[in-house]
C-alpha cells in the first residue's frame, strides 16, 4: 500500500502490485446490513436512501430549504431506520421524514404529507395543518424515534389532537422544548 486516505463515506487505498509495479486504487466501504421496508399493501423492498432523498427535494421544492438540509435529513433518517432493524415499517419512515421536514420548513413537511398521507379532501389537509400547529416538533438535533407514538398506518393519525389520546400516551409523551 503506497497511500491511504478517508474520503467520508470510504477509505481509498492506493496500492502497488509488487508483481508488476502497476498502480491501481481501492475503495473500501463498510457493508450495511440490508433493511427491508414493509409498505402498506403488505409489499416489502430494500431501503433505499436515494429513494428518500428524492421525495424529500421533491416536497421541498422552491422552498427555502438547502440541499445541505435535505441530505442531513436523509442521512438522519437513514441512520435511525438502520438502528431501528432488518425491518422497518413505510408509515415509520414516513413520519420521520414528515416531521423532520417540519422542523425545517412546515410548508414542506404538508407538501410531504399530501402525498405519504394520500390526503383525499381539504378536511384530510386541514387536520394535519392543524396537528402541525398542535404538537411540539423535535429540536434540530433530534429525531423522534424511540418511544414516539409512530403510526402503523397514514389514517390513524389524521385528526387526532393531544386532547383525544389516552391518558396513557400522555403519560408516556416526551416533552419537547418549545419552538421559536
Amino acid at each position: 500500500m503506497v497511500d491511504s486516505r478517508d474520503t467520508g463515506d470510504a477509505v481509498r487505498r492506493r496500492r502497488e502490485c509488487e508483481g508488476c509495479g502497476e498502480r491501481f486504487t481501492t475503495y473500501e466501504r463498510v457493508e450495511e446490513v440490508p433493511v427491508t421496508v414493509l409498505k402498506r399493501g403488505g409489499r416489502t423492498e430494500r431501503f433505499d436512501r436515494q429513494k428518500l432523498l428524492r421525495g424529500l427535494v421533491r416536497a421541498a421544492n422552491k422552498r427555502p430549504v438547502s440541499d445541505e438540509q435535505l441530505e442531513e435529513l436523509a442521512e438522519r433518517i437513514a441512520a435511525a431506520v438502520r438502528g431501528a432493524g432488518r425491518e422497518v415499517e413505510a408509515s415509520t419512515i414516513g413520519y420521520l421524514a414528515e416531521r423532520g421536514l417540519a422542523s425545517l420548513d412546515p410548508v414542506s413537511a404538508i407538501q410531504f404529507a399530501s402525498v405519504y398521507r394520500n390526503l383525499a379532501d381539504l378536511d384530510e389537509l386541514e387536520a394535519v395543518v392543524r396537528r402541525f400547529k398542535e404538537e411540539p416538533l423535535p429540536g434540530a438535533d433530534q429525531l423522534a424515534l424511540e418511544g414516539a407514538n409512530v403510526p402503523s398506518d397514514a389514517e390513524r393519525n389524521i385528526a387526532r389532537s393531544p386532547q383525544g389520546e389516552s391518558a396513557r400516551v400522555r403519560r408516556s409523551r416526551r416533552e419537547h422544548v418549545p419552538q421559536p
